[in-house]
């Protein structure tokens, strides 16, 4: 395994009954990378990435991280060795404030009783890794702002933050985009590019513009099947993928990626 590449799957397939909802997808996640996953609905997305975090067990295959295989551990020793996941609807604590919603999930790393009624950030080392996350997104200004009193696009970064206060070497982003307009998913291209300089990022996303303009590396998942990895030029070359994904859009989206 290359020194680069930091996550890794090996013919991994996951069945429920008859229905495959990923068959024998192999996968390699490079570090200060984003690599981007699309695909029309139910192509297997979200499922890949509730693979890598340990949330979802294979039903065959294997994954890797930093060549230890990883897949047979239990959901919280991903968070362990720095694998972080954000999730398609925002996943925070409406009720305390950002600082604490950051440190709330700096635990999770760091080990501890979790308790709601119990400051988080009472410990320093929580603490400071949960003031950190909250300035690299850029919300330093809201970390005494009670989380529900935040704008949507902010409780998005506040949810990225989380991720970050787990000091993570890994990023699963899963539409971190979604319900956005275009202001605010600006802002959040411009973190993402941003954070690429510093970690490996898996990205699900369905704003086809956004996921060209940062993927490094783009995969095309289709029915639970790999069409295609390569960069952006090559995926937009390729008719298989402007047939089974790009090809189902709206016509300015054909446009976009003829």
């Amino acid at each position: 395994m290359a020194n680069d590449i930091v996550l890794e799957t090996e013919a991994l397939s996951k069945y429920w009954g008859g229905i495959k909802a990923l068959n024998d997808i192999s996968l390699q996640f490079r570090d200060q990378q984003l690599h981007g996953v699309v695909g029309p609905n139910g192509a297997g997305k979200s499922t890949l990435l509730n693979m890598l975090c340990g949330t979802l067990k294979p039903t065959s295959g294997c994954i890797f991280h930093k060549g230890q295989r990883i897949d047979t551990l239990k959901p919280w020793k991903f968070v362990r060795r720095g694998i972080g996941r954000s999730f398609q609807k925002t996943n925070i604590y409406p009720e305390v404030t950002c600082l604490e919603n950051c440190a709330i999930s700096a635990q999770r790393r760091f080990g501890g009783n979790f308790n709601l009624f119990v400051s988080r950030h009472g410990n320093e080392l929580v603490r400071k890794a949960a003031e950190q996350a909250l300035a690299q997104v850029g919300l330093e200004d809201r970390t005494h702002t009670i989380a529900a009193e935040t704008s949507y696009g902010e409780q998005r970064q506040l949810e990225i933050a989380m991720v970050l206060a787990t000091e993570p070497c890994i990023l699963l982003l899963d539409e971190p985009m979604a319900g956005m307009g275009h202001e605010e998913s600006q802002r959040i291209i411009e973190l993402l590019k941003e954070l690429k300089k510093t970690y490996c990022i898996v990205l699900v996303e369905h704003d086809m513009d956004a996921i060209f303009e940062l993927s490094d590396q783009l995969t095309v998942l289709d029915n639970g099947c790999h069409l295609i990895t390569g960069t952006v030029d090559e995926v937009r070359a390729d008719p298989q993928v402007k047939e089974a994904y790009l090809g189902a859009e709206e016509d300015d989206a054909k446009e976009r990626v003829a």
